[in-house]
């Protein structure tokens, strides 16, 4: 049996990773291939699709070669409908990851989980949030966004990318201080100062003594953390600053 690092099981987040696939596709489908991406700007539609589908290949380069792969994945070749090269991607890394256990070792840029879950899990959060980018660019309605998938990112982008990457990357906070997460029966602190960014699950009540803290609906907390939704999208009590700073230096870590 494979473990769980975060809220989700294994074979969930395969499941939701083809919907959310299934549903990003359609949506850039659907959409002009020049309409702006307004969360990430100079992006258009065609390049979003285009950029998912080059990650869907890094990612299964990785795993098939067992190590960071050396170039970047392939450009659509000249005359290939970005949409194709999207599906090919798409379907070719649902296969290798429905091919492997989930706990079976793979090479990934994580540490703490060097199997194949870390990357069914890295490239649904990667399809969800680009699903989002993709409904803005369409100016189309959001489909929902499940609370426990939305759990689930919450506790990836803050171990992860807050804890992890941020380290990797040599960045920290000029600010001392911790940052309280809730939403729904999910907790989360975050330390940032000159010297450190670090991320753990906590209680609800141990949450509550952190310097700040932020509440709302776990898409809404999801959203935030990724700097797709307005500040006033949560609830920040204790003060501001911390929570600004955690929110700035995700900026960093997720671009």
């Amino acid at each position: 049996m494979s473990r769980e690092l975060g809220p989700v099981d294994h074979g969930r987040l395969l499941e939701a990773l083809g919907i959310e696939a299934r549903l990003l596709g359609e949506v850039a489908h659907a959409t002009s291939p020049d309409s702006p991406v307004p969360t990430t700007p100079g992006w258009t539609s065609s390049e979003l699709l285009r950029h998912v589908g080059s990650i869907y290949r890094l990612a299964r380069g990785w795993m098939t070669d067992g190590r960071r792969p050396a170039h970047w994945q392939r450009r659509p070749l000249p005359g290939e409908p970005v949409a194709e090269y999207f599906d090919t991607g798409r379907a070719e890394l649902l296969a290798e990851l429905s091919a492997h256990d989930p706990a079976a070792r793979a090479s990934t840029w994580w540490p703490a989980d060097p199997t194949y879950g870390f990357w069914r899990r890295r490239m649904l959060h990667e399809t969800l949030i680009h699903r989002f980018d993709a409904e803005l660019a369409a100016a189309t309605a959001h489909a929902p966004i499940p609370d426990d998938l939305a759990a689930d990112g919450v506790d990836e982008v803050l171990t992860l990318y807050f804890d992890q990457k941020l380290a990797t990357m040599g960045l920290a906070g000029t600010r001392h201080g911790t940052v309280g997460f809730r939403t729904g029966n999910h907790s989360w602190i975050a330390r940032a100062g000159p010297d450190e960014t670090v991320a753990w699950r906590c209680s609800p009540a141990e949450a509550a003594t952190a310097d700040e803290l932020v509440e709302a609906e776990a898409p809404k907390v999801y959203l935030w953390l990724w700097g797709r939704a307005a500040p006033t999208a949560v609830t920040v009590t204790g003060g501001h600053d911390l929570a600004a700073q955690v929110w700035a230096l995700l900026r960093l870590a997720t671009r």
